[in-house]
């Protein structure tokens, strides 16, 4: 499928399968500089940041759906609107490389973190982690999120997403029973800094999703899925 991409990393054979996507007015190479700290830590992962489809003005700057007018009611319509392309993104993606989703992290910033939170309730079986960026829900899950670990992590003193947002996808998440970590970052307006990144890095590296426990007690087994 046409879409705008720039490729951060790409193995011979590759083993894990990471998707960044930038927020309203960024583009696939600026967010591909955040792509190259999960390229380092991930050897064998093939890293590729995704631009999103509509243009803004008349630079670079991109973003999968409008904020001019955006309000509560309106916004998970035109994220819903968009949806099934930001998903055929990520599947193109999958099959492309031969990774399933289970070796799939979906890593975003912004605009860019609230289409994966979305993708996550409007697809099942789409990726095993999810990293949002100083992201949010359009609308609060009403299900749980299955076999996926969301990672939260956003800065306390964000103006644009407040980390209120953050808070209450954790506590929207508990409730449902799905698998998730929240690391608030205290002093941080709505960018990435170093202590994210290491926030990331250290979760995708060892936190064990919840499953494996609950399998662990009722004595099941399943492939531990370690982004390693």
């Amino acid at each position: 499928m046409k879409h705008d991409y720039f490729v951060v990393q790409n193995p011979p054979s590759p083993k894990q399968l990471f998707l960044l996507f930038h927020g309203v007015g960024d583009n696939p190479v600026s967010m591909g500089q955040i792509g190259r700290y999960f390229a380092e830590a991930f050897p064998m992962a093939q890293v590729i940041s995704v631009g999103g489809p509509e243009a803004i003005g008349l630079g670079e700057g991109r973003q999968w759906f409008s904020v001019q007018g955006v309000t509560e009611d309106n916004r998970a319509r035109r994220v819903n609107a968009i949806m099934p392309r930001f998903i055929e993104t990520v599947r193109y993606w999958q099959e492309t490389t031969g990774i399933d989703y289970s070796h799939t992290a979906l890593i975003g910033f912004s605009q860019g973190s609230i289409m994966i939170l979305e993708a996550l309730k409007a697809e099942k079986n789409l990726a095993g982690r999810a990293v949002a960026f100083s992201g949010r829900f359009a609308a609060l899950p009403e299900q749980p999120l299955y076999d996926v670990v969301v990672h939260l992590i956003h800065g306390e003193e964000d103006p644009v997403i407040t980390a209120d947002h953050a808070r209450q996808a954790a506590q929207s998440l508990r409730a449902q029973g799905s698998d998730f970590t929240l690391d608030l970052v205290p002093q941080l307006g709505h960018a990435i800094d170093g202590r994210m990144m290491d926030n990331a890095l250290d979760r995708l590296h060892h936190y064990i999703p919840k499953r494996f426990w609950d399998e662990a007690v009722m004595g099941a087994r399943g492939e531990l899925v370690a982004f390693r």
